[in-house]
């Protein structure tokens, strides 16, 4: 199937010069969903991963039906304040300013194997925050999926020493 088709691309949003891929057409198409979280799955198996992480809102969108094929358990990654129990704690810069992220300080197991899923890869912050969050965590990220890669921003750039996969790649 081809995924690409299913992305609307909406110049100017949010704002003039964004290209935005939306993939609520794509979620939004029972078949294609399902074909695509087969796709991520297939490509997981026989690496060994015990748990899938993604952070908040489309990771999950994509992490928890992913994690569901696998059998295995999801783990979120949120904003700060957002977790009820003892957390383990990134802060990050941004373009403008920091964010923070927490995770569970129990999530999983010391040494447990990870897949990190995201819908895009821009600039890479954000997911590499998250990589460094699991591994602060104690677990080890053995890959790091998206639906969608924007290549020309170089987000690969700080997930080096990382298995990176994209479904699509777009050039700006």
């Amino acid at each position: 199937m081809n995924f690409r088709d299913k992305i609307a691309i909406i110049e100017g949003f949010p704002k003039e010069g964004i290209s935005f891929k939306d993939i609520t057409p794509l979620i939004g198409d029972g078949e294609a969903f399902k074909t695509l979280i087969d796709e991520m799955a297939a490509k997981l198996r026989g690496q060994g991963v015990d748990y899938i992480a993604g952070p908040e809102a489309r990771g999950f969108i994509f992490g928890v039906p992913l994690a569901y094929a696998l059998g295995v358990g999801f783990i979120p990654i949120r904003k700060k304040g957002k977790l009820p129990q003892e957390t383990v704690t990134i802060t990050y810069d941004l373009e403008y300013g920091q964010d923070t992220l927490e995770v569970h300080k129990n999530a999983f197991p010391k040494g447990a194997r990870v897949a990190l899923v995201d819908d895009l890869l821009a600039t890479g912050g954000t997911i590499s925050a998250c990589a460094k969050l699991i591994e602060l965590a104690g677990g080890e990220v053995v890959s790091v999926d998206f639906i969608i890669e924007l290549t020309e921003l170089h987000g690969r750039d700080k997930l080096d020493g990382y298995k990176v996969e994209s479904l699509i790649t777009y050039d700006l």
